[in-house]
């Protein structure tokens, strides 16, 4: 199927043209050797894409990259390993996976190396061949495809799993920000029956855009909930369901950072409910939890757990006076205490640039900016927040 593509000539000129104007290449010539040029800018675009995305692809010869969209929707190298790695805690070298909604094949790549064996399902033709291509090249040899839907492969495959994945894709409706799982294809909520019928476990990737209590009301039997973020950039939601399990889930918010290794915060939203929270005016030292423990909602958990103050219930920043190395996130040492104005600033950035930040806080970066006449740039902070007795801006330098 891709045999002109994977030609030599072919494939060097792609490598060739990595950093060029894909456009201007597509205007220039119709083809190449036989394969179209909109095919090549893709593969051109593809392999940019994928990069810092996924250096393992990136790296490898000879592969196919899918549309645009395949390729943004497909999870990053560094999430996909986490899933495979961690985020299932398979104890069965024996073990079978059926992945439900195979795509691109970046998850089913790395679940191929937890499991014996894995089950590739996907009804996009086109799609399935360029994974299956792509995992020979990459020396997978025990993953097993369909061409079907996850409906049809459910009711026609008659074995057991041990595990299913699956990432149903939302539909689109509009500018909807919350959404639930029957909004997405296949539509994961009906299909829940079937899968507890072939297996007795069940991993959900889901957008970070889904309200985690909406998730556990349109599922059955969560076990845990991992909040995932790499470099401090909430990516994914993963929710495990266990069949017939009953006891309130756990929650993990996991920030992978740029060496793979993870800095995580486990909670029960009843230790969230149940922790009284201390608050304070802000002290020597700022702190700000990364996004996965924001997205998670651990705010009272995360004071009591490293004992710092919160500055308002509705500001999520951290105060102490002991600098916290360990904090799960960034952390910022208090230079001054200002007002919004540009003489008093000038002290502070000669230069007229400044990182500006706000939480809870009556002006928006944008509005902040305007009324101090400062550029984004520099090494310090200027950052507006809200505490319990009034509002506050403090000059800042970040630490961590």
């Amino acid at each position: 199927m891709f045999a002109d593509l994977l030609s030599a000539d072919v494939q060097a000129f792609i490598r060739a043209h990595e950093l060029d104007d894909t456009n201007q290449l597509i205007l220039k010539r119709s083809n190449f050797h036989g394969v179209t040029m909109p095919l090549i800018a893709e593969q051109i675009i593809g392999r940019r894409k994928s990069k810092d995305k996924l250096p393992t692809f990136y790296e490898a010869d000879n592969l196919v990259f899918p549309h645009g969209l395949n390729l943004e929707q497909c999870s990053s190298e560094q999430t996909a390993m986490f899933k495979s790695k961690s985020a299932l805690g398979v104890d069965n070298p024996a073990a079978r996976l059926a992945d439900l909604t195979g795509g691109f094949g970046v998850d089913s790549f790395f679940f191929s190396k937890t499991f014996k064996e894995v089950l590739f399902v996907e009804p996009d033709t086109y799609l399935l061949e360029i994974a299956r291509h792509n995992h020979q090249q990459l020396g997978v040899d025990n993953i097993n495809y369909y061409n079907e839907t996850a409906q049809s492969f459910l009711s026609s495959f008659k074995l057991s799993f041990d595990y299913v994945f699956i990432d149903p894709s939302r539909r689109v409706t509009g500018n909807r920000k919350v959404f639930s799982f029957s909004d997405c294809e296949p539509d994961l909520v009906n299909l829940l029956p079937q899968i507890f019928e072939r297996s007795e476990r069940l991993l959900i990737k889901a957008s970070p855009l889904l309200d985690l209590q909406r998730g556990l009301d349109d599922l059955q039997f969560v076990k845990r909930i991992f909040v995932i973020s790499v470099q401090n950039e909430c990516k994914e939601l993963l929710f495990l369901c266990e069949r017939n399990f009953a006891d309130e889930p756990r929650i993990e918010a996991v920030n992978i950072l740029k060496d793979n290794s993870t800095v995580s915060l486990v909670f029960k939203r009843s230790e969230e409910r149940a922790t009284e929270t201390k608050f304070s005016e802000p002290l020597t030292y700022l702190y700000e939890p990364n996004a996965a423990i924001l997205k998670a909602g651990a705010f009272k958990v995360t004071s009591e757990r490293f004992n710092v103050a919160k500055l308002h219930p509705s500001t999520h920043l951290y105060t102490s006076h002991e600098l916290l190395r360990d904090f799960p996130g960034n952390v910022f040492h208090i230079v001054a205490h200002v007002k919004p104005d540009f003489k008093t600033l000038k002290a502070f950035f000669p230069q007229g640039r400044a990182n500006l930040t706000t939480r809870n806080y009556p002006l928006t970066v944008k509005a902040l900016k305007v009324k101090t006449g400062l550029k984004d740039g520099g090494d310090k902070y200027l950052i507006g927040f809200s505490g319990l007795s009034k509002k506050f801006l403090v000059v800042a330098e970040k630490l961590i």
